[in-house]
């Protein structure tokens, strides 16, 4: 499945419409740490574009860099508890399948330690972006 268009400059990877509108209702209703990062991550902060509950092949990532191909999952303590680190781990090899690399933070982390968790960010997209083997190409899907 290719890209689909979403609302003005925004577009979406491999999304279904039912994965946009729920995308969207969770930009509405945030965690605590989604909002602490988001505050520090929207614009361009040193030269790095990101999305927050970015839809992407039937999943939604609370954030991702397009350009570097990365997501990135905040994980509250629900991810620890019954079949859900099997669940995590199925998602994350289907976008590994698509050239997308996935980092799990915690989310005691972002409320520890939200600039830092925020510029540990940035400083792996970067390092994505520049990579020689990445070649910093735009997604594909």
């Amino acid at each position: 499945m290719g890209d689909v268009p979403g609302r003005g400059r925004h577009r979406t990877v491999g999304a279904s419409p039912s994965s946009v509108r729920f995308a969207r209702k969770l930009r509405r209703e945030m965690t605590l740490p989604e909002v602490l990062l988001w505050r520090l991550l929207k614009g361009t902060p040193m030269g790095v574009r990101f999305r927050r509950q970015f839809a992407v092949k039937g999943y939604v990532a609370d954030f991702a860099c397009l350009e570097a191909r990365l997501l990135f999952e905040i994980d509250g303590i629900v991810h620890d508890m019954g079949d859900q680190p099997q669940r995590d781990m199925r998602r994350d090899a289907v976008l590994a399948d698509h050239d997308w690399k996935v980092v799990r933070i915690a989310a005691k982390r972002v409320l520890a330690e939200p600039v830092e968790t925020a510029e540990a960010m940035i400083r792996m997209a970067q390092a994505r972006i520049s990579s020689p083997e990445r070649g910093g190409g735009s997604p594909q899907g």
